[in-house]
């Protein structure tokens, strides 16, 4: 029997950033990870603290990028690689009115350090209202993170490569299998939904379409361009260039009109020919008060809840493992806002 103080449910952004809390703090654990790719996996990786459609920002954004950084500094120390792509945003306005509301929103107090007030021309695409950089925007190499913290935690015996089955999950001994355990952290993302403990979570899928594109006129520069959607380089000369949002065609195939949609937007500001070389998508955790869900099961106080992340996954499931961890190991209370609690 092997213990160890937590096992953790789910390999996507938020059970791999609270493994990192969980290193950070000398715990021992084990994550379990089916294999599939998860929402996070497939997703784009930008870390972005303006709505761009409406110019505003959100809840603690500043807070969730500087603890994002910080964080990612502190990975680099045992996996080798900073997985940060210091490549700004860059908004294509539709209309000379947006540029003004941009200036505008650009002198408030909560959006004067993400707004540049100076616009610039972008090379190859069509801008011709010219374009608004966010600053402090950014990527994660997304590929690079995920492979570089799996071969980590492998290497640390940390990680086991199998679907976690609830029925073998002996509560009155705390024991799953071969191990002794303190707490399960369950962050399963939309598989919650097959969680006997916390299936009643009011999560609901959002698929997310986005496609994998050869550009016959490269970028000039390394940024990521804005206007429906987002496009920037990836690896072996492709671009990405997504994505979609959708509430309704929840099946698990392709949805030919979602492609469709990302090829049309793709064509309004990129003038050139251009090849569809992949097509992913996935299913986002999101939430009606878009607020990550946390905390305690009612009944089974070692059983926790980390999920609904939503399209901020990254920023969300990096800044809201401290305050799970505090909750659990040093009984600070949750926010209220976060708090699976708001739900009763």
């Amino acid at each position: 029997m092997r213990n160890v103080d937590y096992i953790i449910v789910g390999d996507g952004y938020a059970g791999l950033f609270f493994a990192h809390q969980l290193i950070k703090n000398n715990k021992s654990f084990v994550l379990f990870s089916e294999g599939k790719k998860s929402a996070s996996q497939v997703s784009a990786g930008i870390i972005n603290p303006v709505v761009l459609k409406k110019f505003t920002t959100f809840w603690l954004a500043q807070e969730q990028i500087n603890f994002l950084k910080e964080t990612l500094k502190e990975i680099e120390a045992y996996t080798g690689q900073n997985y940060l792509i210091e490549a700004p945003i860059h908004r294509i306005f539709h209309d000379e009115n947006e540029k003004n509301l941009w200036l505008k929103k650009s002198e408030k107090e909560d959006l004067v350090n993400f707004l540049d007030q100076k616009f610039d021309r972008l090379n190859i695409v069509k801008n011709d209202f010219l374009s608004g950089k966010v600053n402090q925007s950014a990527r994660l190499d997304v590929n690079g993170f995920f492979n570089g913290l799996f071969k980590f935690l492998e290497n640390e015996s940390n990680l086991i490569k199998e679907k976690f089955n609830y029925s073998e999950i002996d509560i009155s001994e705390s024991s799953y299998q071969d191990l002794k355990f303190k707490n399960i952290i369950f962050c399963e993302g939309m598989a919650v939904k097959d969680n006997p403990y916390f299936s009643e979570i009011p999560v609901n899928p959002n698929k997310g379409h986005h496609i994998k594109v050869e550009l016959s006129q490269p970028l000039s520069e390394n940024i990521t361009i804005k206007k429906k959607h987002f496009l920037f380089p990836t690896y072996n000369g492709l671009y990405f260039y997504g994505g979609t949002y959708d509430r309704e065609q929840l099946h698990e195939n392709i949805d030919e009109t979602a492609v469709e949609q990302l090829k049309n937007g793709l064509s309004e500001f990129y003038p050139y020919d251009f090849k569809i070389s992949e097509i992913n998508f996935g299913f986002r955790p999101t939430v009606k008060d878009r607020r990550p869900i946390i905390g305690r099961h009612s009944e089974f106080n070692n059983l926790y809840i980390f999920n609904g992340l939503g399209a901020r996954g990254i920023l969300n499931g990096c800044y809201f493992t401290k305050s799970l961890y505090d909750f659990i190991e040093n009984n600070i209370p949750l926010h209220q806002e976060i708090s699976l609690e708001r739900f009763k």
